[in-house]
């Protein structure tokens, strides 16, 4: 993994954190102790999605990026079908608030999203290779 990428992470999932226990502390705060569990399983899931993400991808780019675009896609496929599949596993679930999860997934994602392009326009980067014009 490049050093950009560790720091778009790092930028990322720091906020991104930050929000989940915000969240959580509102969940538990209105539900209890099961909404704050839900909260925390978002957080791990949103996480795990995008890091797994983040680092397929990145492995994908050293070959080129048609193979990068492929694997992005893909990963993207997967993840909503896991999703899918996990929500439809809990929807019944007496385990954990499902609202809190729901609410406290979608302001991560967000949370998440923003910080990673906020990284990602900060960032030195090229996007045409010097010497191949």
């Amino acid at each position: 993994m490049q050093a950009d990428d560790v720091r778009a992470l790092r930028q990322s999932a720091v906020p991104t954190a930050v929000v989940a226990v915000a969240c959580a502390a509102v969940a538990g705060a209105v539900v209890g102790g099961k909404g704050a569990l839900g909260a925390a399983l978002a957080l791990l899931m949103v996480t795990l999605f995008f890091m797994i993400s983040t680092v397929v991808v990145g492995r994908a780019a050293r070959l080129g990026p048609q193979s990068m675009m492929v694997t992005a896609l893909a990963t993207y496929l997967v993840k909503i079908i896991v999703l899918a599949v996990v929500t439809a596993q809990f929807r019944d679930t007496t385990l954990f608030n499902g609202r809190a999860f729901g609410f406290t997934a979608i302001a991560c994602v967000l949370c998440w999203s923003g910080f990673q392009v906020r990284a990602w326009m900060k960032a030195k980067t090229f996007y045409v290779e010097p010497g191949k014009l």
